[in-house]
């Protein structure tokens, strides 16, 4: 069973799940990179991930029409199980897009999982919100495959 939640303000959206999945099962396939790189829509072997406070990943990703487009980021919080708070570089942008990832232990084998960020415009919104979707739906499937 998953739950789903989505809230729109403004030029920030939350998008919340409850995953039918061990806490621990979430953060690995958040914070490693094999598993990261398996349901991400990742390039494969382009996946790369320093996951501390500090911290910097990257990945190519593909787009469904085939394209792929480089990502860079950094990691400024990091709580293990608990939340991770992931910053984006975008290009022609000064500030990095930051996204925020908070895992919440339910019963030994269920997780809320809620994703936030804050756009600059609502187009932007819009699409960061569509892929984050996309994002949690491909996580799902992973996790309910992985256990």
């Amino acid at each position: 069973m998953t739950t789903e939640q989505t809230t729109a303000e403004g030029f920030s959206y939350t998008l919340e799940r409850t995953l039918e999945t061990p806490v621990a099962a979430v953060w690995s396939a958040w914070t490693t990179a094999e598993s990261y790189a398996q349901w991400s829509y990742a390039a494969p072997g382009s996946v790369e991930m320093d996951v501390r406070p500090g911290g910097t990943w990257k990945a190519t990703m593909v787009t469904p029409d085939g394209g792929q487009f480089p990502l860079t980021g950094f990691y400024s919080e990091v709580d293990e199980n608990r939340r991770l708070v992931i910053g984006m570089d975008v290009p022609g942008k000064n500030e990095p897009a930051v996204m925020t990832v908070e895992l919440a232990e339910q019963s030994a084998h269920r997780t809320r999982i809620v994703v936030a960020q804050t756009c600059d415009t609502a187009d932007e919104r819009n699409l960061a919100e569509q892929g984050t979707t996309m994002l949690l739906e491909s996580l799902t499937a992973f996790l309910k495959t992985a256990n």
